[in-house]
């Protein structure tokens, strides 16, 4: 998801870097850049598919199935892992949206306003959707620290206004949700039901599932366990 994504990481995301966390050689997180934005894809989404078909060695298995599961076009570490959780499949911990008909979950989606939907934004022709389910007519925004600013609170709400003007619903999740795996699930359950499909699970221990697929993602971005 990074190397698709517009983010990068140091060489030390695979420790803490959460806030308040603390590196191996006792640096605050204060004193390293943590990531980098606003950055070019290393590779496209054709790069990964020709790797996996000549990847075909049964030792390559795990990366063959990471490129079935990514998508283009995260923004963020946070925004990885909202994907992760609610668009990869049931077997591996997620809740299966990202393979719900019309693309399924489109990352940093660009949405254009109409006439009337541009008023109600103050002026915004379009936004950026975090996560845009077609199937759902649904936007699904993770919102991290920089949102509970004052003025990121004003432009959010601006243009969420919009969006909803557009017939779009708007479902955020803070951070705090994205540690609580049964707000996630709820939040999958309203996607499905949008989208006119059933969400049930096929097989037992899930729950032990997603916890330890969570803690994966998470750790992948340098975040603790929760």
């Amino acid at each position: 998801m990074e190397l698709l994504g517009t983010y990068s990481l140091p060489e030390e995301a695979t420790v803490p870097i959460s806030w308040g966390g603390v590196w191996p050689d006792g640096r605050s997180r204060e004193d390293v850049e943590q990531a980098r934005y606003h950055c070019d894809p290393a590779v496209t989404m054709a790069d990964l598919k020709a790797m996996a078909r000549w990847a075909k060695s049964s030792r390559y298995a795990v990366f063959r199935e990471a490129v079935r599961i990514a998508t283009p076009g995260s923004a963020s570490p946070g925004e990885t892992v909202m994907f992760g959780m609610l668009g990869a499949p049931m077997r591996h911990g997620g809740f299966g949206c990202g393979s719900l008909p019309k693309g399924g979950m489109l990352l940093n989606h660009r949405l254009d306003f109409d006439a009337d939907a541009v008023l109600m934004a103050s002026g915004m022709p379009y936004a950026i959707c975090d996560a845009y389910i077609p199937a759902a007519k649904t936007d699904v925004e993770y919102n991290g620290c920089g949102h509970e600013l004052e003025n990121a609170r004003i432009h959010d709400g601006q243009r969420n206004n919009g969006i909803k003007g557009m017939g779009v619903t708007v479902l955020v999740i803070n951070r705090d949700q994205m540690r609580d795996i049964v707000a996630l699930e709820a939040i999958a359950k309203a996607i499905c039901r949008a989208a006119g499909k059933q969400f049930r699970y096929r097989f037992n221990g899930y729950r032990k599932m997603q916890e330890k697929w969570l803690n994966q993602l998470r750790m992948g971005v340098g975040l603790p366990p929760v």
